[in-house]
């Protein structure tokens, strides 16, 4: 399979963030009196590569939409900090080891449904930061992780590339922004398809050779 670029999901694809992200939500909600929606990383499984206003209607279904929103995004941003105070050594084997093998024959990008600044807290944990040219996510454009991966095509003037990602939300995307879909198999989903499949990050370089 030849690509000039690959773009890569985050959650499912480059770690698994469920624990702290769970625990993140779990500090603002107990800091305002919503123990009732303390959430598990097993319930979160289903919700990561949604939309965090999707993630809210789940969550706190009961609440008006509006309360809702503004709840989560208070859960978001308490998440960020806590992440960014954890060693977060939730990447997956040989992540930073690819990506640098990768970067030498591909453009490299992310792109996730998350709010902003968890892309780049992603690489900077990680340490994949020097192998990455760009990044967008919902936070940034507020559409579709479709509509957002055509943007940062049309941003970066990437005319040919795969998404590498793991649930069936991902598939969608990448059939929004007609481009082939490389399932992560090791992640938290089962597309319906996919263009190909690696069942660890690392055979992503037998894949593409």
């Amino acid at each position: 399979m030849k690509f000039e670029s690959l773009i890569f999901d985050i959650d499912g694809t480059l770690w698994d963030s469920r624990a702290l992200v769970a625990e993140g939500y779990n500090r603002q909600l107990r800091a305002e009196g919503k123990e009732q929606y303390c959430v598990t990383a097993q319930e979160l499984r289903p919700l990561f590569g949604k939309v965090m206003t999707e993630i809210a209607d789940c969550l706190f279904p009961d609440l008006p939409q509006q309360e809702r929103y503004a709840l989560m995004d208070r859960c978001m941003k308490t998440e960020n900090r806590y992440l960014h105070a954890n060693p977060c050594r939730i990447g997956y084997p040989q992540v930073p080891e690819t990506l640098r093998e990768l970067s030498k024959t591909h453009r490299l990008f992310i792109v996730s449904n998350s709010q902003r600044g968890y892309p780049e807290l992603c690489m900077e944990k990680l340490g994949i930061g020097p192998y990455i040219g760009g990044h967008l996510c919902f936070g940034d454009t507020g559409t579709s992780k479709g509509k957002t991966i055509r943007a940062l095509m049309e941003q970066y003037g990437i005319q040919s590339c795969a998404y590498v990602g793991d649930t069936q939300g991902d598939l969608e995307a990448t059939e929004e922004a007609g481009i082939p879909f490389l399932w992560a198999a090791y992640g938290f989903g089962n597309p319906a398809r996919w263009d190909g499949k690696i069942q660890n990050f690392q055979e992503l370089l037998t894949l593409l050779s």
